[in-house]
């Protein structure tokens, strides 16, 4: 695997930890600019509504501009918004440079995905993907924790100084790493890229994105309540086991990849019934806090080992614009988690008890298998081709299709 993944990782690692950050530090913002904490949750909001509007514009309006300059400039903005939140003055300001730090998320995952299936052989882009991924994760085990204690003791602003550096970092080794490129996508203009949004496929794609993410974070948004009101953890034994996910979405991460390499649609598939089954057990497994570990590492390995496969199945159904479909995967990735989220309260506000966001995660799950299901028969409609189905998110050049026909 090339080097220049690293760099992809690092920005990834980056991203990660100021996304979920914010989580850990509510109360510590919120005394300092003299707020409640429902109003500094908007700062988590906000970051997502970023990410959304971010990610298919940024990626569409710099259709034609060299990949690399495209992450160093998208890491560069990530820079300017964690400074800006260091030094914003008031929580109006705040918001808008969450807002502004969460604009490139999207984008540079999108962009970064294609650089990275560029970079190495057909039967290793799910691989190479899941690296570049593995940033997210390990900033969920290793990051968020360290930034969180770092703004507890040396204050909030702190932290998003620190992860400025990060991304500083980031960007030096974008420069050095990633080769030079002289074409991102066809010279269609940005009617054309959206253009590419147009297929039932890749709607469907994305709408499994949506189900399946959306599954996780109906349960693992209230994941603290379980582990304390049903298994019987303290506050110390709830920090040990969000690492504990970070550790199961690492493992997910790194073993979807190389599956998909193998199998995208069974890994896919796999994963899903996976996620269902580890929801739908989450009530028992909640019961004491040995159980309540397994069901949360496994909850973090069901979820992720999913995350390559759709990845590249966005990219392939767009394939003529597909920094663009990827991009628009991640903006889906955050509605899950919002809509997730939502869903999942309102089985706890009806209540049907605190493991019951996973329940609704099981219909959630159950959805995006659904959606699956359905692009599976959509695909195999529209190209019935004889032999085994292998989707790759690759492109051929003219000369090559010319050479085969």
């Amino acid at each position: 695997m090339p080097l220049a993944l690293l760099a992809l990782a690092v920005g990834a690692f980056g991203i990660g930890t100021t996304e979920f950050v914010m989580m850990g530090l509510l109360p510590d913002v919120a005394n300092d600019l003299n707020i409640s904490i429902p109003a500094a949750g908007h700062l988590v909001s906000v970051y997502a509504l970023g990410v959304v509007i971010g990610a298919p514009l940024l990626a569409a309006v710099t259709a034609r501009m060299s990949r690399r300059t495209v992450l160093i400039g998208l890491m560069g903005l990530f820079v300017v918004g964690n400074a800006l939140s260091a030094l914003a003055p008031g929580n109006g300001w705040l918001l808008a440079a969450r807002f502004l730090s969460g604009l490139p998320h999207g984008a540079f995952f999108g962009v970064g995905a294609v650089v990275a299936t560029n970079m190495v052989a057909p039967e290793r882009k799910a691989r190479s993907v899941s690296l570049m991924f593995l940033g997210l994760t390990v900033a969920n085990v290793a990051g968020v924790p360290v930034a969180t204690l770092t703004g507890q003791h040396l204050g909030w602003r702190a932290t998003f100084l620190g992860v400025s550096a990060i991304g500083l970092a980031a960007i030096a080794a974008l420069a050095f790493l990633v080769p030079h490129d002289h074409e991102h996508t066809t010279a269609q203009g940005l009617r054309g890229e959206l253009a590419a949004l147009r297929s039932l496929p890749v709607w469907l794609s994305l709408g499994t994105t949506v189900a399946g993410f959306g599954a996780l974070f109906a349960a693992y948004s209230y994941i603290t309540p379980m582990l304390t009101d049903a298994a019987g953890y303290t506050g110390a034994g709830v920090t040990l086991l969000l690492a504990l996910f970070g550790v199961g979405a690492t493992a997910g991460n790194l073993l979807g990849g190389r599956l998909a390499d193998h199998s995208l649609r069974g890994t896919l598939f796999g994963g899903l019934t996976s996620l269902v089954a580890v929801l739908a057990l989450f009530p028992l497994l909640m019961r004491t806090e040995l159980t309540a570990a397994v069901a949360v590492t496994l909850l973090g390995m069901a979820a992720f080992a999913t995350g390559s496969p759709l990845q590249l199945m966005v990219m392939e159904k767009a394939s003529s614009a597909p920094s663009l479909a990827s991009s628009a995967n991640q903006a889906a990735f955050n509605l899950a988690n919002a809509g997730g989220a939502w869903i999942g309260g309102l089985a706890l506000a009806a209540g049907f008890g605190v493991t019951s966001p996973a329940t609704a995660g099981v219909a959630l799950a159950v959805l995006g298998l659904a959606v699956a299901s359905l692009a599976y028969a959509v695909d195999r409609r529209r190209a019935p081709v004889a032999g085994r189905e292998r989707i790759v998110a690759s492109h051929v050049p003219q000369e090559a299709r010319a050479a085969h026909h």
